[in-house]
């Protein structure tokens, strides 16, 4: 399996630099033209000061669009936890295990639509697609303000599943076609912030809607669903106008500029020559089902175990905690530990990009979670389990840039990427679907089952981030050892594109 840790090749042949960006980066950025030789180095040399310019203007214009249209995907997702707060449960009649039903709901669309909806994603382009299914499931939180019974709010609830499976996977595939494999993480982490900065702001906004009498004839917890559906359609339309699909029809860019962007990105994927390839079954098969993608998303799955279950029930856990302080108060209560976890959201893939290691950062995150979830189990004071709260969302939230940007980093075309962040967001929604039934209402006030849960999970995800380490170590000198002309030779240049991840010079 490649190295996740590097983003570029070490191989003892023959290397070939041009030197210059002008032209060379134009011939590169071609449809039908390699960025690499045969043994992975890039045929272009980068002028660093002109890719961090660019750099830049990227971040600019694609990054502050897509963190803002994720904001609220999350807020409409975990609101249901303030509305909780605020009545949902009493009005619903809603009783025993109901709330856990209708958030398993959302998880079983969500996760069957999770792969489909990044192919789709690719087929129509993230430029169309990403504001698209914004719109889309704004109009389901605005109407799930209208639903008067249990049944109504689990159908509510797997629409909108199936309108934000896309949102997740389709932004960091949308990212990896703008950024190098080592610059991704960092990316990732500046709109996955938003899900703990949804969770700080959810709450404050909750309590702000709920100081207001009415919304028309809705009150109460209807008024969260609506205020906060209709600012998600309006952000999506926004959308339509403000992403660019891709480098080469940004208009933004000079034309330098969009063959400097295609071709840094290009220089990364051996034997590559396109960036965006057609959908071929057999790249999308390699992206799910390369060994990097399934540790890694498995991690992510027992990861999300936390950071879906906190999103669902840290207003419900900050109730037995405070249980005589007032809604409002208890509703403030949730927002510093996500203003926490977003700090250690950004500064770990940061972290990341600039020591290109990720391996190393899920190992260092994963005994935060579990100190936390100790701490839990261990006291019953109010006090030491409300500072919990802060060590756990410290350890787990950069688990969804990091992860993505792994299995982004381990597959070479673009079909594969699609569908290898897919599979990843895929089984880390697994993982939130298992949160759902993580604390039982039977369970209360001191969660055993959740917090003994999300202990062992923390633990798994430090075992396997050390195998994952030693595991990449052993397949590169296996890689190193090859004789990579002997691999190669007889093999056409589509046999060789095909290889991706198997490629010998990869790494």
């Amino acid at each position: 399996m490649a190295s996740p840790d590097s983003s570029t090749h070490r191989v003892p042949n023959e290397k070939h630099h041009i030197s210059g960006i002008e032209g060379t980066a134009h011939e590169a950025a071609e449809r039908g033209h390699a960025a690499t030789d045969r043994y992975g180095n890039a045929l272009v040399h980068f002028d660093p000061v002109a890719e961090r310019k660019l750099r830049l203007k990227i971040d600019l214009m694609i990054v502050p669009t897509v963190a803002l249209l994720y904001l609220f995907c999350f807020i409409d997702r975990a609101n249901i936890g303030n509305a909780k707060l605020a009545g949902l449960e009493k009005e619903l009649h809603m009783a025993g295990y109901d709330y856990n039903i209708v958030l398993s709901c959302f998880y079983i669309s969500y996760i069957l639509f999770e792969i489909p909806a990044n192919m789709l994603c690719k087929k129509i382009g993230p430029g169309w697609f990403i504001p698209g299914t914004t719109l889309l499931f704004g109009i389901c939180s605005f109407g799930t303000a209208f639903v008067h019974n249990f049944s109504a709010m689990c159908g509510v609830r797997f629409v909108l599943g199936i309108f934000e499976a896309g949102m997740l996977p389709g932004i960091a595939y949308y990212l990896s076609r703008w950024y190098r494999r080592s610059e991704l993480a960092f990316r990732l982490s500046l709109y996955i912030v938003m899900a703990p900065l949804a969770g700080a702001f959810g709450g404050l906004l909750a309590s702000g809607i709920l100081k207001l009498e009415s919304v028309g004839s809705l009150r109460s917890w209807r008024m969260i669903f609506v205020i906060e559906g209709i600012i998600t359609c309006g952000l999506a339309i926004i959308g339509f106008f403000t992403l660019t699909d891709r480098p080469a029809t940004a208009k933004w860019l000079t034309q330098e500029e969009r063959d400097l962007a295609i071709a840094r990105v290009k220089s990364e994927r051996v034997g590559t020559t396109e960036v965006l390839d057609k959908i071929d079954t057999a790249k999308m098969l390699k992206g799910i089902f390369s060994p990097m993608t399934l540790l890694t998303s498995f991690i992510f799955l027992l990861d999300n175990v936390t950071v879906q279950g906190l999103a669902f029930f840290l207003p419900t856990i900050v109730r037995t905690i405070y249980p005589k302080n007032t809604v409002v108060s208890q509703q403030l209560r949730t927002v510093p530990p996500y203003i926490v976890g977003a700090f250690f959201t950004v500064l770990v893939p940061f972290a990341s990009w600039r020591f290109d290691n990720r391996t190393i950062f899920f190992i260092l995150s994963a005994p935060f979670m579990m100190t936390g979830y100790i701490m839990f189990l261990a006291s019953t004071e109010a006090q030491v389990r409300y500072g919990a709260t802060f060590l756990i969302t410290t350890g787990a939230f950069s688990f969804g840039a990091l992860t993505n940007a792994q299995v982004s980093a381990n597959v070479v075309s673009d079909t594969a990427r699609a569908a290898a962040i897919g599979t990843n967001v895929m089984f880390g929604n697994i993982g939130g679907l298992i949160s759902t039934w993580a604390f039982l209402p039977f369970d209360t006030p001191n969660y055993h089952i959740g917090n003994g849960l999300n202990l062992a999970t923390a633990t798994v995800i430090l075992l396997l981030s050390i195998g994952m380490y030693f595991f990449v170590k052993m397949d590169n000198k296996k890689r190193e050892s090859k004789d990579i002309d002997s691999e190669l030779d007889g093999l056409s240049d589509k046999a060789i594109q095909d290889l991706d991840w198997k490629h010998p010079a990869f790494r």
